[in-house]
């Protein structure tokens, strides 16, 4: 078995203080990938979804369209049992775009019933209509499979505690996890959330959709990883005028992210949600190395950084 893996099993069975005379063990923070792809459809990139795993436990920003997939994926073949679905507690959603919520009803609603805890969603405005309408939609399943015969763990467990905010500035804290939520510029959708997580051995910062943000360089001063959307310049520049605006006023170009790279400084720049049009994918990578000296990589579904 995975050594990592092992480990996890033991400290959240209470074994391993036991056997090794300790009470707790540091953890490796982890981030996975779970969707790199925008609106444009991708076979090779799901929706938009990024992990963070702390010591057995997930926590996703963003549910786009295959994100259970992927996660699925990732439990089975890269032995991260903290994304197998019934396992995630804790879901955030930077906004309310369709390409990042797609696949919240699915994650909510598969396997519900063998679930022995909740899922617990965070995010902005409409997140408890948007809730109210999973519920709607799956009524029937719920029925079926509650007042049959089949075996459930908790007849309630396919409801979500939702935690709906107006702007950021809000903080959740998680044993030894933090989660803060920051306001980010996405043309007129608000609010729009950016993430920083903080554990004991990293910090993580997750941008969401977002236009160049003095805000968020600061946020993301000396991570250890941020994870930030881009658009291609060469992609965005053949675009006609209606969606050259639009994107300007709504997403990060790679000329802006470099700027934004080089004020903060992040320890490894992962680039996702990754807009490119006719241009070849790879131009984001190499515009945003054109202008930025350190660390960065072009995120692929089921990347995994340690």
């Amino acid at each position: 078995m995975n050594p990592k893996k092992l480990i996890s099993r033991l400290v959240r069975a209470g074994l391993l203080g036991i056997a090794v005379g300790v009470a707790s063990v540091q953890a490796d923070t982890q981030v996975v990938m779970l969707g790199t792809g925008t609106p444009v459809p991708d076979a090779d990139r799901s929706g938009p979804s990024t992990a963070v795993i702390y010591n057995g436990e997930a926590y996703v920003f963003d549910s786009g369209a295959g994100m259970v997939r992927r996660a699925i994926e990732a439990a089975q073949k890269k032995g991260i049992e903290a994304l197998y679905p019934t396992n995630i507690k804790h879901l955030f959603i930077t906004h309310l775009h369709s390409d990042h919520v797609l696949d919240y009803p699915v994650l909510a609603s598969t396997y519900w019933w063998r679930r022995t805890d909740q899922l617990s969603v965070y995010g902005p405005s409409g997140l408890d209509a948007m809730t109210q309408g999973y519920y709607d939609m799956m009524q029937r399943d719920i029925e079926l499979r509650t007042s049959g015969l089949q075996p459930v763990k908790n007849p309630t467990f396919y409801q979500v505690k939702t935690h709906e905010f107006d702007k950021g500035g809000w903080k959740i804290q998680d044993g030894e996890v933090t989660i803060e939520a920051f306001d980010v510029n996405h043309g007129d959708i608000e609010p729009s959330f950016a993430y920083r997580v903080t554990t004991p051995d990293k910090t993580v910062v997750i941008s969401g959709d977002t236009t160049y943000s003095d805000t968020l360089a600061e946020v993301a001063k000396g991570a250890d990883i941020l994870v930030h959307e881009v658009i291609s310049e060469a992609g965005w520049s053949k675009l006609p005028e209606n969606w050259q605006q639009y994107h300007a006023a709504a997403h990060t170009r790679t000329s802006e992210l470099a700027r934004l790279a080089n004020k903060a400084k992040p320890g490894l720049l992962v680039l996702t949600h990754i807009l490119h049009y006719s241009a070849p994918i790879e131009t984001a990578l190499s515009e945003v190395q054109a202008a930025y000296d350190g660390k960065v990589v072009l995120a692929s579904d089921l990347d995994v950084f340690e």
